[in-house]
C-alpha cells in the first residue's frame, strides 16, 4: 500500500540530468535517499516519516524512474546517476548529508561518495551491489535478455500480466503481500510503459557493469565518514559476505547489522527496524561532530 500524503511532499528541481522528481519531508540537517533499478522514491514512503522528525529527508526518483524523465542524451549507468545526485545537491544546496542507498542505488551512492567526499556527513548501505557484483548473478537472465535486445518486446506482456509484473518483485519481499497493484504498476510503468522507456530500460540493464565501482574503490578505501550497513539476510541478490566485504573496505564502517530473514525490499517491509538503527547512526554521528 502507498502511505497516505507522501507524494504531496513532490517538488521538482532542474539539473544537467533534466527534471528530476523528489519528495521531500522533514528540517533540519539534509538526508539524500537512492533507490534501486526499476523502484523509485515510494520504496521509502514507510521509513522517511519515521526519521523526519530529525532531518531534511530528500528521496529522488532518479532519471527514467517514478515521475523523473531520462533525456536521450542523458547516460543510464551507475557513474551518470551519481553524476545526477551531484546536480540535485548543487540545486537543492545540500551538504554535510546523510547519504542512504539502496540495491543499484547503494552502489550509485559510493560511485558518488568516492566522487565528493567533502559532501558526506555520514553513509548508510543496504543490500546492494559491490566491487564486482554487478549486475548480480541472480539478474543474469534478465541482462541476457537485455544485451540481445529482447527485454524490450517482452514489456508489453508483463504490463498486461498484473500477476507476471508482481512476480517480479515478490522474491525481493519477505512477506509479498505487502506488495500491491498500486505499488508494482508505480516501480514498472515508468520504465516500461512505452516503448521508448522500454527501450531505454534495456539500454540501462545492457549496460550494467562493475567500471564506475572498482573505479571508486581506492578513493573509498579513504573514505572517513561513518558509515551504517544494514543487510538483510536472506536476499537473493546481494549475499551477506558482501556486506563484510564493504565494512573491511570502508574506514568509517560500524559493525555490520544483520537483518535477520530479511529480502532486498526490507527498506520498505522493515522499516521501523532500519530506522531505529539509522537513528542510532545518526545520533552517534552528530555527537562525534566537534563543537566550537
Amino acid at each position: 500500500m502507498f502511505q497516505p500524503g507522501f507524494d504531496d511532499h513532490r517538488h521538482t528541481v532542474s539539473t544537467l540530468s533534466g527534471e528530476i522528481s523528489y519528495v521531500e519531508i522533514g528540517a533540519g540537517a539534509p538526508a539524500l535517499f537512492v533507490h534501486g533499478i526499476a523502484t523509485n522514491a515510494h520504496i521509502w514512503q514507510n521509513l522517511i516519516p519515521l526519521l523526519a522528525d530529525t532531518r531534511r529527508c530528500v528521496a529522488i526518483d532518479l532519471p527514467l524512474h517514478g515521475q523523473s524523465q531520462a533525456a536521450a542524451e542523458h547516460q543510464l549507468t551507475v557513474g551518470a546517476f551519481a553524476d545526477t545526485l551531484a546536480e540535485v545537491c548543487a540545486s537543492l544546496r545540500l551538504d554535510r548529508i546523510d547519504l542512504v542507498g539502496h540495491d543499484t542505488g547503494g552502489a550509485i551512492v559510493q560511485v558518488f561518495a568516492a566522487r565528493h567526499p567533502e559532501l558526506i556527513h555520514t553513509l548508510t548501505l543496504t543490500n546492494c551491489e559491490t566491487q564486482d557484483n554487478i549486475p548480480p548473478e541472480a539478474m543474469a537472465a534478465t541482462v541476457d535478455a537485455a544485451r540481445a535486445g529482447q527485454l524490450g518486446a517482452t514489456a508489453p506482456a508483463l504490463l498486461a500480466d498484473p500477476a507476471a509484473a508482481r512476480s517480479f518483485f515478490a522474491p525481493s519481499f519477505e512477506n509479498p503481500n505487502l506488495l500491491s497493484a498500486e505499488m508494482v504498476d508505480s516501480f514498472l510503468r515508468p520504465v516500461i510503459g512505452t516503448p521508448a522507456t522500454a527501450a531505454r530500460f534495456q539500454e540501462l540493464i545492457a549496460a550494467l557493469g562493475p567500471d564506475d565501482l572498482l573505479a571508486a574503490e581506492p578513493s573509498l578505501r579513504d573514505l572517513q565518514a561513518a558509515t551504517l550497513i544494514a543487510w538483510a539476510t536472506d536476499d537473493e541478490f546481494f549475499d551477506l559476505k558482501w556486506a563484510h566485504w564493504l565494512h573491511h573496505l570502508l574506514p568509517g564502517a560500524r559493525d555490520v547489522v544483520e537483518i535477520d530473514g530479511g529480502k532486498l525490499f526490507f527498506p520498505f517491509e522493515r522499516a521501523d527496524e532500519l530506522a531505529s538503527h539509522i537513528r542510532h547512526h545518526w545520533t552517534t554521528a552528530d555527537a562525534s561532530v566537534p563543537k566550537y
